[in-house]
């Protein structure tokens, strides 16, 4: 989901500066990994940017929602325009099969546990 394009370092920096909104996540472990739900109403598939540095899962998304032409808002309650959202990764899962999808504004991202941490099941020999 990541859109591929080189930020300047000191593009990036403000970028981080701004305010922005934190979108709620649910995370739901199980044997095999985790599953992080985060909500992003308004947010196009080419403005979310999802990335991995290191131990860091940073969610990166701008808000697009269309306004009629000829038509502006009189009365807006939410006046920022970006969510942000960074978390730390546990050494058990396996930042490089990370897979995510977004539909209907929740981006759901699957990060699998690395195979030393995933439970397996010990073959007994009968002697």
């Amino acid at each position: 989901m990541s859109n591929n394009v080189a930020t300047p370092p000191a593009e990036a920096a403000a970028a981080r500066q701004e305010p922005s909104l934190l979108p709620p996540v649910d995370v739901i472990e199980d044997a095999a990994g985790i599953t992080l739900y985060a909500d992003l109403p308004g947010v196009p598939k080419d403005k979310l940017n999802l990335r991995v540095e290191g131990d860091t899962l940073s969610i990166d998304a701008e808000v697009a929602l269309p306004v009629p032409q000829g038509m502006e808002p009189t009365h807006a309650e939410v006046q920022l325009a970006r969510y942000r959202r960074a978390f730390t990764l546990s050494k058990e899962l396996d930042p490089g099969k990370v897979a995510a999808d977004l539909s209907n504004g929740v981006l759901r991202v699957r990060i699998p546990k690395a195979e030393h941490a995933q439970p397996r099941r010990i073959q007994i020999q009968v002697n």
